[in-house]
């Protein structure tokens, strides 16, 4: 599948076939996620693999949007690191896109978490405390988002876009 393919057909999808994720494409999506560009080519990102069914299920008290993890066969925990570069959200952001790619291209599903609220601190604090407390993760990394992985149980349509020419503008904006 080519990249465009893959973006096009990505969902969100949050029911999983009881299959369990082959080694070789868990690790595929991992490579993605580890190859993800980052700003200065600084170390801002770490990348936690989830596949302990345990975990998975007291993740999805992390946000009220995430019962679905639980269901997940493997989940990858991506945060971002502060202390390292002043890009370490646009990292940690471009990482997750490059890890949900590949798994469309493996042929699995994902939905996104996010954990790390940009808009209310307090929110985000008690969403990366509850992740930080079941994943082991220092102090110093913020969680940016869990993405829940599977085989797909259900398929979803093409989104509708807003019209290409509203949104897509050459040389300068135009209203």
């Amino acid at each position: 599948m080519d990249v465009l393919k893959a973006i096009k057909s990505r969902r969100e999808i949050t029911k999983y076939l009881d299959q369990k994720i082959e080694t070789d494409v868990l690790e595929a999506v991992v490579d993605a996620t580890y190859y993800a560009p980052t700003g200065n080519n600084l170390p801002s990102k770490d990348i936690i693999v989830v596949t302990d069914h345990q975990k998975l299920i007291a993740l999805k008290d992390t946000t009220p949007f995430m019962p679905w993890i639980e269901q997940a066969k493997a989940a990858i925990a991506i945060t971002g690191r502060p202390d390292v570069s002043k890009y370490w959200l646009q990292d940690s952001s471009i990482a997750a896109g490059y890890c949900w790619l590949e798994a469309v291209e493996q042929g699995l599903v994902g939905a996104f978490g996010a954990i790390y609220h940009a808009e209310d601190q307090e929110e985000s604090e008690k969403r990366e405390k509850h992740a930080r407390t079941i994943l082991s993760i220092p102090e110093d990394r913020r969680v940016v988002a869990i993405i829940g992985l599977g085989y797909p149980a259900e398929t979803k349509p093409p989104k509708e876009h807003i019209a290409r020419e509203k949104i897509v503008h050459y040389e300068g904006f135009q209203q």
